[in-house]
């Protein structure tokens, strides 16, 4: 992205919009959101992992059994009954909570309701079981591993795939040929809301290109161990004969963590990926470059190196740095995609290693200008002064507070002081979001991405999630009333006056 015109976006995930359906979808509700940012005059627009969620895992978008299937809950029941395949009759019963947050079971249920009726008319409407077909020959290199899995979390009651039978744990051809049979019901149901997803997904993003927005996805670097994606490839990660892992990711001790974070995702072997012809890697960046116009990779810094631990720690503290693939990937990727659509997130502890691996490839970091007022060096790059070109600047992520919450309940006098300072004037919690906004859209930095969040001046109830909490996150939406003609206006002046309208 270096040397691209100064522009901006908003960082707003679909589960977040509006809609009568208990949840943001793929539909009017992503076509209003795109009707807005054009009118607020924005480039982009940052979304957070698409992948399945499960409720087991909170409904994370950063913890699923798959890194290529799309969430379902997304589907829009309005395109459903534009089509044909669900009546007005069908969209009864929908979720019926509190507009401004999701509920996920009783959402899980009814989209999953809506796929079987769905089903059910598929015969009536031979252009689309045309279409079906397509897709299916064209996504089954990991479509047909993802639908039995799916089919078999299912079956065994959401047991992890080390504790099936041993012959499919270790999918022996005889064992997944039976069982195939067995489930061939659900395999095709889960088909069918693949289909219905990507179907609608590549229609939204269609209307994006239209409007000159440009979509920005977000690609964990670690998947779960109960994925399909370690089920189907446990040769490409550090596992023992029982497929459980040996060793697993997290990061080191440091001033906010005495004992380190341990995530527990299992780590890749990245000297046997690396051997591959066309890796699962690889395979992984073609889908998300074909889904969106620009992946946000999240802890970057893994490509450099990273820190395992041994799998039967209980904390982080006694692991280790091993290297990761650095240039032997990076060379790889560039042969497909140059120049490389990717934004490194490399908050945190960044070593020399990892600056010089975006260096080389020209990848921009982020800046968050939460992380900009403590009582930490001049040099912190978070510091708007420090700000380059190219690197993209947020007031905070999915994982901060909002900017007025953040001012409200953790900053003290010291910090406070600090940005008004930076601001040249005096500021408040109700004026906070709006400065904090400006002082983005000021930065040195080409591309802005502001949270809808701020964009509106919410408060610390808007937050999407707390890390290292469970109960609560990801639930937040807006509500039909708050996306105004008004903020749209408000917010193509500023952008405007910054030099950033495209």
């Amino acid at each position: 992205m270096t040397n691209k015109p100064r522009s901006s976006g908003l960082l707003a995930h679909l589960t977040s919009l509006p809609s009568p359906f208990g949840i943001g979808d793929l539909g009017i509700a992503a076509d209003r959101f795109i009707r807005f940012l054009d009118d607020a005059g924005q480039s982009y627009w940052q979304i957070l992992p698409l992948c399945p969620t499960d409720l087991g895992s909170a409904s994370s978008p950063y913890s699923s059994i798959s890194a290529f299937a799309g969430n379902v809950l997304l589907i829009s029941p309005e395109q459903l009954r534009e089509q044909g395949l669900v009546t007005d009759d069908d969209l009864d019963g929908a979720p019926t909570g509190p507009e401004n947050k999701v509920d996920y079971a009783a959402v899980t249920a009814f989209k999953d309701r809506l796929i079987s009726v769905a089903r059910q008319r598929l015969a009536e409407h031979p252009e689309i079981r045309n279409a079906f077909s397509i897709f299916c020959e064209h996504t089954k290199d990991w479509l047909e591993d993802f639908c039995l899995f799916a089919a078999l979390k299912e079956h065994f009651e959401g047991k992890a795939w080390t504790d099936w039978p041993e012959p499919l744990r270790d999918r022996q051809d005889d064992a997944l040929a039976e069982i195939r049979g067995l489930l061939a019901d659900r395999i095709e149901h889960h088909r069918l809301g693949q289909y219905l997803f990507f179907s609608q997904f590549e229609s939204m993003h269609e209307h994006c290109k239209d409007a000159g927005i440009k979509l920005i996805g977000d690609l964990p670097i670690y998947v779960n161990h109960d994925s399909v994606d370690v089920w189907s490839h446990p040769d490409y990660f550090k596992l023992d004969r029982t497929g459980r892992p040996t060793v697993v990711a997290g990061v080191p001790p440091d001033y906010f963590s005495p004992t380190g974070q341990l995530w527990g995702n299992p780590v890749y072997d990245w000297d046997h990926i690396l051997n591959q012809d066309d890796t699962w890697w690889l395979r992984r960046m073609d889908h998300a470059l074909t889904l969106f116009d620009v992946v946000r990779i999240d802890h970057f810094r893994g490509f450099a190196a990273y820190w395992e631990i041994p799998a039967d720690h209980e904390t982080a503290i006694d692991g280790r740095w091993a290297d990761g693939p650095g240039t032997a990937f990076f060379d790889r990727l560039t042969k497909r995609f140059n120049p490389l659509p990717v934004i490194a997130e490399d908050l945190g502890i960044i070593t020399d290693d990892v600056r010089a691996l975006m260096a080389q490839y020209e990848i921009p970091g982020c800046r968050v200008l939460l992380f900009a007022f403590g009582d930490d060096l001049w040099d912190n790059p978070h510091k708007p002064h420090n700000h380059v070109e190219n690197c993209v600047v947020y007031t905070g992520t999915h994982d901060n507070n909002t900017a007025a919450g953040w001012f409200a309940e953790e900053t003290g006098p010291d910090e406070r002081r600090r940005l008004e300072d930076t601001l040249g004037h005096a500021t408040s919690p109700e004026q906070v979001s709006g400065d904090l906004c400006r002082l983005a859209l000021s930065s040195k930095a080409n591309l802005s991405i502001l949270p809808i969040q701020d964009v509106l001046g919410l408060d610390g109830r808007a937050r999407m999630n707390r890390p290292a909490t469970i109960a609560g996150n990801w639930k937040w939406r807006l509500t039909a009333d708050q996306l105004t003609a008004e903020i749209a206006q408000r917010l193509r002046a500023e952008t405007i006056a910054s030099g950033r309208h495209q």
